[in-house]
């Protein structure tokens, strides 16, 4: 296993990986690729771009595309020149993602048109609120719409930078700089900035890397999308740490999965366990030729101890690792060892990172016993900055001591290990999504035949949990449960749309009016199909 030294910026990461990983692949998509000596000069060449076009260090530049091989060059360019990168995530409808944009204050915008079905500048340009800060958008892939430039137009603008500039600016880079917006959804329905540096990330997720056994040269297949914590801090950043290939997988189907470990030679991935269950449920299996896989992670939802042996005996997997972590935490806070059993693997999300400590608490913010549930609560590197521009809503999360409330309730045992009992307050997790409902909710108010509702999570054999949504109609309407799901697919992203809608006169309320979400989820295990 390679090893990389303690490089605290991406910038640091990045030529590292260039002096010594110059001809292992780092790039594999499709008919493209490309080494590591070319990746760098590709991020500096359109890093140059950016100085060109007036990003500024700490400024925020987004990135809305599927995994591709320009998603990695563009957002790393972002992180060379000490901007600020702001990951969109693809399902997002027009609106939710001009909300970001517009809260991030983003100045530059990498995208797509036309590729995947997707055409977020189209997208962006119908919503209602208009991004005010935005003054440019590169088109990554496809058709370039009046306003836009293509990607590789872009890249022409980086002869405007000189070589005094581009040294300068790197110069200007420090691993504690603000340097990733990442976008999260909160109990008030609206997504919340979660402010994070480059050193935590690097810091933590070497411990990852470790604990994965990933080396120069391991195929690296990348499932989870590269917007999310666990696509860019879990596969893109420790792949550049340690020399490994980046395989992008842009739209998950389970044959198109397998026939990719296959051909590419697989040997690593991260994915969550639905990935996994759906690999070992599939009829035709035996059919692939897994015999390269070596090493995996997941997490994000309950694990069976068959499926973990399963995982070991019929994927293949010499190495399976579970982990914690929170956007809030840099993305992990809390892994297994190669070496723990099975039992360990899937009833637990593993020990603190060196570095990091960790609490369980009663209601009145005492330690409870090890054994005994109680919200889990961190402090360490691997926790946030804060949440952007909600300095209130930060000091209510992170105490005067540094403790981070996390809102999961779980049980820590002897060894230390957690296992997570209950998780924030009403959120469910569709396909390793995290699904709001708040956020949710909120959405479907706007709804005119909709007064009022609630949503909850309810189970699902294939992505863990979907959303089922009771609704009180508005006065003089009739609404249609079905025409209302169909509206909530034209207005949120997929992973929140609920898959069940059921109409009651009245919402269950407590004494203080609060809906009773316990009473609703009992309705709700009567009501579902056997």
């Amino acid at each position: 296993m390679s090893s990389t030294p303690e490089l605290l910026t991406y910038s640091a990461v990045i030529d590292h990986a260039v002096k010594e990983f110059g001809s292992t692949q780092a790039i594999v998509d499709g008919e493209t690729r490309i080494d590591y000596s070319e990746l760098g000069a590709r991020i500096d060449l359109s890093a140059r771009a950016l100085i060109a076009s007036g990003i500024d260090h700490g400024d925020r530049v987004a990135v809305w595309a599927p995994n591709i091989w320009e998603w990695v060059v563009s957002a790393l360019s972002v992180l060379r020149v000490g901007a600020v990168l702001v990951p969109v995530n693809t399902r997002f409808k027009g609106r939710e993602a001009a909300y970001v944009l517009q809260r991030a204050n983003v100045k530059a915008l990498f995208t797509v048109v036309g590729f995947l079905g997707n055409d977020y500048v189209a997208d962006l340009a119908a919503a209602e609120d208009k991004v005010d800060s935005l003054e440019h958008i590169i088109v990554l892939r496809g058709e370039t719409p009046s306003g836009t430039v293509t990607f590789d137009d872009f890249l022409s603008r980086a002869g405007a930078c000189s070589d005094a500039q581009f040294t300068t600016r790197l110069g200007q880079i420090a691993g504690t700089d603000l340097s990733l917006l990442m976008f999260t959804s909160g109990t008030t329905g609206l997504p919340k900035g979660v402010m994070l540096n480059q050193a935590a990330i690097l810091h933590g997720f070497q411990h990852y890397a470790n604990n994965i056994s990933l080396s120069q040269g391991d195929r690296f297949l990348v499932i989870p999308p590269f917007f999310h914590a666990f696509g860019f801090n879990g596969a893109i950043t420790v792949c550049i740490m340690r020399g490994a290939t980046i395989i992008p997988h842009p739209v998950f189907d389970v044959d198109g999965a397998l026939q990719q470990i296959q051909d590419e030679r697989i040997t690593v991935m991260p994915a969550p366990p639905a990935v996994f269950q759906s690999f070992l449920n599939h009829a035709e299996l035996a059919s692939y030729d897994l015999s390269s896989l070596r090493s995996c992670i997941t997490g994000a939802a309950t694990i069976p101890v068959d499926m973990v042996i399963g995982m070991r005996e019929r994927l293949g997997f010499d190495v399976v690792v579970t982990a914690y972590g929170m956007t809030e935490t840099h993305g992990i806070a809390t892994i297994c060892w190669p070496d723990d059993s099975p039992e360990t693997i899937a009833s637990t999300s593993g020990r603190a990172l060196p570095g990091i400590e960790l609490r369980v608490v009663d209601e009145a913010g005492r330690d409870v016993a090890r054994g005994k549930p109680g919200e889990l609560l961190i402090r360490g590197y691997c926790v946030m900055m804060g949440y952007l521009d909600q300095p209130e809503q930060t000091a209510e999360t992170i105490d005067a001591e540094g403790w981070m409330k996390t809102g999961d309730i779980v049980v820590m045992d002897e060894r230390g290990y957690i296992d997570i009992t209950d998780r924030k307050k009403d959120m469910f997790i569709n396909g390793g999504f995290n699904a709001y409902p708040a956020e949710i909710e909120r959405t479907m108010l706007s709804h005119p035949e909709i007064g009022q509702v609630a949503v909850i999570g309810v189970p699902d054999a294939r992505l863990g949990e979907v959303g089922a949504a009771f609704f009180v109609a508005a006065p003089d309407t009739a609404p249609d449960p079905s025409a209302v799901l169909a509206w909530c697919r034209e207005e949120m992203a997929n992973y929140k749309v609920p898959r069940f809608a059921w109409q009651l006169d009245a919402l269950p309320l407590n004494p203080s009016g609060k809906v009773l979400k316990t009473e609703l989820r009992e309705r709700a295990a009567a009501l579902l199909p056997a």
